[in-house]
């Protein structure tokens, strides 16, 4: 059994796992309480469990534990909340962009990284960040709607 110190949401947090290429999804889940990420495919190819570390989107389900270590975890949790939504979060509902709300936490987070990196983004931009996480519910163009309203309300990166 091995002790992991992650940063979680800004805060540290201590974590225990036999394996460490344990998912982090898991550790996340079942581990901290933080159910924001969901295990979709546990595959890397639906994008449910999608968090950021270090302001970049991953699948939570594919990566280790020990990867992230010195790392800093965001989970929907952490970006915001039902008082203050953050402003992709707030888009989100605006825009009614997900029906079953299942992908949901994850497009949030991918728009979030997006919009880190390029606060005013074109369709195409939103289109091939979000390319990883799918939505079988047909709300694409309500998230895309969502994603460029979200824009709007972030200010932008020096230089961009």
């Amino acid at each position: 059994m091995a002790n992991y110190r992650l940063m979680v949401n800004g805060k540290e947090q201590v974590v225990e796992s036999w394996d460490p290429n344990q998912p982090l999804l898991y550790v996340l889940r079942n581990q901290l309480g933080l159910h924001g990420a969901k295990f979709g495919c546990g595959l890397g190819q639906c994008g449910s469990c999608t968090v950021l570390i270090d302001g970049e989107a991953i699948f939570s389900c594919v990566y280790p534990v020990s990867a992230v270590v010195g790392k800093k975890i965001t989970t929907l949790e952490g970006i915001g909340s039902a008082e203050k939504p953050h402003p992709v979060q707030a888009a989100f509902i605006a825009e009614q962009a997900t029906q079953c709300g299942y992908c949901g936490s994850g497009m949030v987070m991918a728009s979030v990284a997006l919009l880190q990196e390029k606060p005013r983004p074109s369709n195409a931009d939103v289109k091939s960040a979000l390319a990883g996480n799918l939505c079988r519910c047909g709300s694409h163009d309500r998230v895309l709607r969502a994603v460029q309203l979200a824009a709007q309300g972030i200010p932008g990166k020096k230089g961009a």
